[in-house]
């Protein structure tokens, strides 16, 4: 096209396309001695870019900030045109990896198995194969008219649950 009917060619248009294995390099490139990790890493239409990523103290909003900045800065917006969103997993998110499991050991979580019923207790136990929820209720004693207190362990494969979530509580923790 030419000038004189408005129009500037600037040449083609970018079909560069983001993968997720470039931002996957990037992203494990910044958190590489860091006690960050990657959770996951989706790229829609090439274009829209979101890591999640988790940390074994608490992910920041300025550790977030500084991997996003990291990936940024090793993608040229001349070649690529992309939004980037760089977040922890949301409390209502389930844990994906075994390293969020064994940082929230001593927590109450909820489980789904695949057969069964949802289950809610004490993270106590994480393994490579499988975890250990406690869970603890009050039941009558034969003979007696008191209740007490009986705690069971539930042994979970990783395979045989559809999710396990951090529960948010704002009562009082176990005694």
């Amino acid at each position: 096209m030419s000038p004189e009917n408005g129009v500037v060619d600037v040449g083609p248009p970018s079909t560069a396309v983001i993968q997720t294995e470039d931002i996957q390099t990037l992203a494990e490139e910044y958190l590489l001695g860091t006690p960050g990790f990657l959770v996951d890493i989706i790229v829609n239409d090439g274009s829209q870019i979101r890591v999640i990523v988790d940390h074994d103290e608490n992910t920041s909003i300025e550790f977030c900030m500084g991997l996003s900045r990291h990936i940024e800065g090793a993608l040229d917006r001349e070649v690529h045109d992309f939004s980037l969103d760089v977040t922890s997993p949301g409390l209502d998110q389930p844990l994906k990896l075994h390293r969020q499991y064994a940082k929230n050991v001593g927590r109450e979580v909820s489980v789904l198995p695949l057969e069964g019923a949802k289950i809610e207790g004490l993270l106590t136990l994480v393994e490579e194969t499988h975890f250990v929820i406690q869970t603890r209720e009050k039941r009558r004693i034969e003979g007696r008219k008191a209740k007490a207190w009986f705690e069971e362990d539930h042994t979970f494969a990783y395979t045989d649950v559809h999710w396990t979530k951090v529960s948010i509580s704002f009562n009082k923790p176990r005694a």
